[in-house]
């Protein structure tokens, strides 16, 4: 009914983060790396960077979610819009749902995202323990 609620929010506190960490950053310096044998001058990817990708992970999921329920009914263009706000029963139903499935959805696209940051950080300790290049 309103799973797509609890991924929402965690999109937009992420989203706040990612936007006052990218103020803070500094440029990144250039790093000389080797990649099958070919010298190459690149950046490390700052977190903000990798923030993104749960943010767009957060919020592609949560539209997708919530046109679901549009779809169904289960959201209307006019107030309480979750259509099961409009009874106590179905409200109690919706928050234990949300306190479920909302929360184990958010965890797990949580979850991804940590394996492909660390994924991505094995890949650039290889990178930059290669042979430096000599440009």
């Amino acid at each position: 009914m309103a799973c797509f609620v609890v991924p929402a929010v965690e999109a937009i506190v992420v989203t706040v983060v990612r936007k006052v960490m990218e103020k803070k950053e500094k440029q990144p310096e250039e790093v000389d790396i080797v990649l099958d044998g070919v010298p190459e001058k690149t950046h490390k990817m700052p977190f903000s960077g990798k923030l993104k990708w749960l943010t767009n992970l957060l919020w592609g999921g949560s539209v997708l979610l919530a046109f679901e329920h549009v779809w169904h009914g289960e959201v209307v263009p006019w107030f309480p819009f979750l259509t099961a706000a409009s009874d106590p029963a179905d409200a109690a139903e919706m928050l234990h749902e949300m306190a479920t499935v909302g929360v184990s959805m958010a965890v797990l696209v949580t979850l991804v995202w940590l394996a492909m940051v660390g994924v991505s950080s094995v890949i650039e300790k290889r990178a930059l323990k290669a042979e430096p290049a000599k440009v």
